[in-house]
């Protein structure tokens, strides 16, 4: 049986959307100077704080014209002991600009509400290493100690749940699972994908969900896909076995590079939103339990608008194919 929390409103039917890349977003679409794509230092000024609540103002007539409700993730995937070292932040300034993040979010949900949008409001994790390489190196006991702090920092503020972005292995995923079980927060967990539709160092994503539902009961609100293409997770969704009822969202790359090709090139890659969108819509039926949708590298809120234009029954247009009602979705057109 498993354990986790039945409160969030995304797991009684509820949709959301969420943003795009906000990293690359702020950094190359604004021009901010955040090195190693620390965003959260934004919080601790009154320009950045500023620059934060206007980059959500898109969202509000995007969530409001679909018809749904908006994910609040915060601006803290790098808000984490090594990656803030790198920035001059120590681990009280970390937990000071974690609350700082929850606060923020919440403050501007108020406009979504005003505008009649209901919101949610999520401490975004990354993994401690790369995100875009396998870390074979981790291990259960080193990422509980390292975690602790940020999931903790987000249970004082008062977070609705902890979103852990672009993991590469199953005992990061499972020690932040059982941090945030410990603080009674639920959590959800994102893997991210190669070209191949595996995880770095070549684990199937169903083999890692299934060892995470193992070692922790199945305490997971559920599971999402980030930081990858559609074309290159798209078989890999079709060959699925029971595992992908545990798939809960979406946030998909503008680019249809890898991960080494984009991490290598010094401008941004935005693709095609229409073309993403598209995809997008092709791919959602084949996920009955889909709730979050949003985007990751590249993308902004002209991507997202996009993505529910084309996906969202509340959107002009917008397709009702999503869960049981789209099995007559050609697969292969994805």
């Amino acid at each position: 049986m498993a354990k986790h929390s039945p409160t969030l409103p995304q797991l009684s039917g509820q949709m959301f959307v969420t943003d795009g890349g906000i990293e690359t977003h702020l950094i190359f679409n604004k021009g901010f100077d955040l090195p190693h794509l620390t965003v959260f230092q934004l919080n601790d000024s009154a320009l950045g704080r500023q620059a934060m609540r206007d980059y959500y103002q898109p969202y509000i007539e995007i969530a409001r014209k679909a018809g749904q409700g908006f994910l609040f993730d915060t601006n803290t995937w790098r808000a984490n002991p090594d990656w803030g070292a790198l920035v001059g932040y120590d681990a009280e300034m970390l937990r000071a600009v974690n609350i700082k993040a929850i606060a923020l979010c919440r403050e501007t949900a108020q406009d979504f509400h005003a505008a009649g949008v209901p919101t949610v409001v999520s401490g975004a994790i990354g993994p401690r290493r790369d995100a875009w390489q396998y870390d074979g190196a981790m291990s259960l006991e080193e990422a509980m100690a390292y975690h602790e702090g940020q999931i903790a920092a987000f249970a004082e503020a008062g977070a609705d749940l902890v979103t852990a972005y672009t993991l590469t292995n199953t005992p990061e995923a499972i020690g932040i699972a059982r941090l945030a079980e410990a603080a009674g927060l639920p959590v959800v967990l994102s893997f991210t994908l190669e070209t191949d539709g595996r995880l770095p160092g070549g684990k199937a994503l169903g083999e890692a969900i299934g060892e995470v539902e193992a070692a922790t009961d199945g305490y997971p609100a559920y599971y999402m896909i980030n930081c990858v293409h559609p074309i290159h997770f798209a078989g890999t969704i079709r060959k699925a076995g029971d595992w992908i009822d545990r798939i809960g969202g979406l946030r998909v790359n503008a680019s249809m590079k890898s991960h080494a090709e984009l991490d290598e090139s010094e401008t941004l890659d935005i693709g095609d939103s229409q073309d993403l969108a598209q995809r997008y819509q092709r791919l959602l039926p084949l996920l009955p339990n889909i709730r979050v949708i949003g985007g990751c590298c590249g993308t902004d809120h002209r991507h997202i608008g996009a993505i529910c234009h084309h996906c969202l029954p509340g959107t002009p247009h917008g397709s009702a194919a999503i869960g049981s009602a789209g099995h007559h979705v050609h697969e292969a057109a994805i």
